[in-house]
């Protein structure tokens, strides 16, 4: 399997059909399969060779599709950056890859300078932006890459062979580089696609949740599969979503919870036509059945579909199908706490610390196999010997699985957060906000939140005479990590608990805040 298979077959059944739209823009297949030739044999004309590894920073946009296709058809390794990292974090994830290039938009221009002085490995910084000029100095433009070349051949790299490397957050403080391949992506958007995503022809996907995630990767993977058309929403709000919808009569959205409780929060949902949205597709954290109830009257004409994953497994290990969202599916037996069935193409058990198989109902380790699972974590080989152990990655999170099959997750075994959808592990928050100068001690936790799920919450020690308020400690960590991982709460505490090994007992600090919930996360 390849990525650029889709793009291949749409040309040849229907190269007059739209692809794209951003904004006045508008691509049918086979402008974007030309325009993609073209743009790969401009990364070959700048000396990128097939392998190499190159860094997207960008907001959503059709140029961003055309990137991660015309990346593919030339044999490189896509990065593709969150874009709510700081700087240094951006650094870190392109030099561990040893990222040649860079592309960044208008938005994220003003950095690249930064950037690239930050990075030993980076050669050329490529300017995808819509704004006037060049972009920042020394850039090469996206457009001159496109129109200044001859179209070049696809490679049909695919298989085994990288496709990306998507970084998560660290147990020790430094994302992890997650190795997808070709047929790592592909499968599991081939499994979606099986269970109903982008169904028939004349299936139109909005790209509202960031590019760069592997939510919407699969998004993206499974409208290329299936030669859908794609909309590009830059950054998401509401309105804008809204009115994207009713312009392109979009199909298919995926949207995280925190985007969903948005969505049937903004006053202008109730009024708007979304008649044409056939199926809302959800995951990386929970919803609750209010919620759900309220998605389903924002959206009267969609199936609603859940889906339970992670990076290391291209975002596919269960999936909770539209029928058990309907009221008749949960007359049947309500399933809509659970995060669904193991995914077509992947296997899922529930095991004991020796990796032993329990019981129905009884809790226990979620591990996965299949053949979504990524290569491993790059530059750390016994990271991946423990997460890939026995062929099977061991998700960190502790479920149970019902009699039919079911898996809830019912709390974490990683010490991590999830936060709107984005994985936050506290290690990475305690090294920041244990550089602040009011700091004696730090542990971070997740505390219940209504719209995000979970909220990142310090606990800390202050050092005799210091005074610390939430707002400045925010703002010191912010200098350092991303923003969704500072701090937005904080308490202060004359001693943290500790094991006899002298380890914190997070659990006598999460109590308080999970105290008669059914579950350790939310």
């Amino acid at each position: 399997m390849q990525f650029t298979q889709g793009l291949h077959r749409a040309v040849q059944m229907q190269p007059d059909a739209i692809a794209t739209v951003h904004g006045e823009r508008q691509k049918t297949f086979a402008q974007l399969a030309d325009r993609v030739a073209r743009l790969a044999a401009g990364y070959a004309q700048l000396g990128l060779q097939p392998g190499d590894r190159v860094c997207i920073l960008c907001l959503n946009s059709d140029r961003y599709l055309e990137s991660y296709l015309a990346l593919a058809w030339a044999g490189l390794v896509v990065n593709p950056a969150n874009f709510r990292w700081s700087p240094p974090e951006v650094i870190y994830s392109i030099d561990d890859s040893l990222c040649k290039a860079l592309i960044v938009d208008d938005h994220f221009g003003k950095d690249a300078q930064e950037i690239m002085d930050g990075c030993d490995s980076l050669q050329h910084l490529i300017f995808a932006g819509d704004g006037d000029g060049d972009g920042p100095a020394g850039a090469t433009k996206h457009e001159a890459l496109v129109n200044d070349n001859d179209p070049a051949a696809d490679r049909e790299v695919g298989g085994d062979e990288l496709f990306g490397i998507f970084y998560t957050g660290g147990t020790t403080g430094r994302p992890k580089g997650v190795m997808l391949t070709h047929t790592s992506i592909c499968t599991a958007a081939l499994s979606l696609l099986a269970e109903g995503c982008f169904a028939g022809r004349g299936a139109t996907c909005l790209h509202a949740a960031p590019m760069f995630h592997l939510a919407d990767m699969m998004n993206t993977t499974c409208s290329v599969i299936r030669g859908a058309k794609h909309v590009f929403c830059p950054a998401f709000k509401p309105d804008a979503v809204l009115s994207l919808v009713q312009d392109n009569g979009v199909t298919d959205l995926l949207l995280v919870p925190a985007m969903l409780q948005a969505m049937v929060a903004f006053p202008g949902t109730a009024e708007a036509d979304t008649s044409c949205v056939q199926r809302v597709l959800y995951g990386a954290s929970p919803a609750s059945e209010t919620l759900l109830d309220a998605v389903m009257q924002a959206f009267p004409n969609a199936g609603l579909l859940q889906v339970y994953g992670m990076t290391e497994n291209s975002a596919v290990s269960t999936v909770l199908p539209p029928y058990q969202h309907t009221q008749e599916g949960r007359a049947a037996g309500n399933k809509l706490q659970s995060g669904g069935r193991a995914a077509l193409h992947t296997a899922v058990r529930i095991v004991d610390d020796n990796d032993q198989e329990l019981p129905r109902g009884t809790a226990g380790e979620i591990i996965v196999r299949g053949p979504g699972l990524m290569k491993g974590y790059l530059n750390k080989p016994e990271a991946t010997a423990e997460a890939l152990k026995n062929g099977w990655m061991h998700t960190g999170d502790m479920g149970v699985m019902d009699e039919d099959g079911f898996v809830s997750v019912v709390d974490r075994k990683k010490d991590m957060i999830i936060t709107g959808g984005e994985n936050v592990y506290s290690a990475e928050v305690e090294n920041a906000a244990s550089k602040h100068p009011a700091v004696a001690q730090v542990a971070v936790i997740g505390i219940p939140h209504e719209e995000m799920g979970e909220q990142v919450h310090a606990c800390v020690v202050l050092k005799e005479g210091a005074e610390l308020t939430q707002e400045d400690l925010y703002a010191h960590c912010k200098t350092m990590i991303a923003g969704y991982k500072s701090p937005r709460s904080l308490s202060t505490h004359d001693a943290l608990p500790l094991s006899g090994a002298g380890k914190v007992l997070k659990t006598e600090l999460r109590k308080p805040h999970w105290e008669g919930r059914e579950r350790g996360v939310n």
